[in-house]
């Protein structure tokens, strides 16, 4: 290792320094989306460990995926706000870069294993009625949890043992508003060719092998309502599937098209859009999407208000 590698590299954060006339617009928005991101994953933490009627398995798993999304967007967004109120990059140290990384990607991946078992409740509860109270059991609900964040951590250590092992220049630029895996071991003098595809291959397979399950999932739950011979009966078993199939929508969509497209044929900027899309927009559109489709939930913030309202 040459002297210039001798000590720890201090990152430069391009953010969207290079667009200054969205800067402040953009400092805004993100603000206002971080704060319903806060009031709105709160408010379902406190519905569901309050509400009797949300006492179910796929609300358990609700409430520790709006753990993940207040944790993996406070993560983020405040580091970006900050540099959005700046007009030149700002720099992270390298522990500060590692530490940044380590928990999005715990956090990542725990929400596509939190998704999956989401799934797998709504297969359970659709197709095997009958076994659901052991399928789904509070011992078997608990192991999932621990499952997702264990994969989320066994990744990370992994992910950040390749990266941040391998040498980098002084000052590296990274065009990005956050210490993600691709641009950062973009940014590697040497070796890191034989990282990116051993992070690009896990990336993969913890991003398809969810979606994969997720899919199958629900193509046996579809094939279950097709066989429901009422109308009214298939859509009420599609409404309560339908707020989850949405979230998955969101997530998979912009990760995989993060993670999975070529890099020829990405760009910073798209990129940078992308991933702004996923760690401040999805958060935040969640819990909204679980409020305003899922009755059960929306249910149980009227009864809250009321009850915080008219009690004496």
């Amino acid at each position: 290792m040459t002297k210039e590698n001798q000590t720890l590299p201090e990152f430069i954060l391009l953010g969207f320094s290079d667009l200054r006339a969205l800067q402040g617009p953009l400092f805004w928005v993100v603000l206002l989306f971080y704060l319903v991101t806060l009031l709105g994953n709160s408010m379902i933490i406190l519905l569901t460990r309050a509400s009797p009627s949300l006492h179910l398995p796929m609300y358990f798993f609700l409430r520790h995926l709006s753990v993940v999304e207040l944790l993996y967007t406070t993560d983020i967004v405040p580091r970006t706000l900050a540099d959005l109120a700046s007009p030149h990059p700002q720099a992270i140290s390298f522990q500060g870069c590692a530490a940044q990384m380590y928990i999005f990607i715990v956090l990542g991946i725990s929400e596509c294993c939190l998704l999956t078992a989401m799934a797998y409740d709504r297969y359970a509860a659709i197709c095997r009625p009958l076994h659901y109270s052991i399928l789904m059991s509070r011992r078997a609900c608990v192991a999932m949890v621990s499952i997702s964040w264990l994969m989320g951590i066994i990744t990370a250590t992994t992910h950040s043992s390749l990266i941040f092992t391998l040498p980098f220049p002084r000052h590296p630029i990274i065009p990005h508003f956050l210490c993600d895996i691709l641009p950062v071991l973009r940014l590697a003098s040497a070796g890191k060719h034989r990282s990116e595809i051993s992070v690009m291959t896990a990336t993969v397979v913890f991003i398809m092998v969810p979606f994969s399950l997720i899919v199958t999932s629900y193509v046996r739950i579809l094939g279950a309502i097709l066989a429901m011979a009422s109308t009214q009966s298939r859509r009420k078993v599609f409404s309560t599937c339908s707020s989850h199939l949405l979230v998955v929508c969101l997530f998979f969509g912009t990760t995989s098209i993060t993670y999975i497209q070529p890099q020829a044929g990405s760009s910073a900027i798209t990129n940078r859009i992308l991933s702004l899309f996923y760690t401040v927009v999805t958060p935040m559109l969640n819990p909204i999407i679980y409020t305003l489709r899922n009755k059960e939930v929306a249910g149980a913030l009227r009864h809250m208000v009321k009850r915080q309202v008219f009690s004496p």
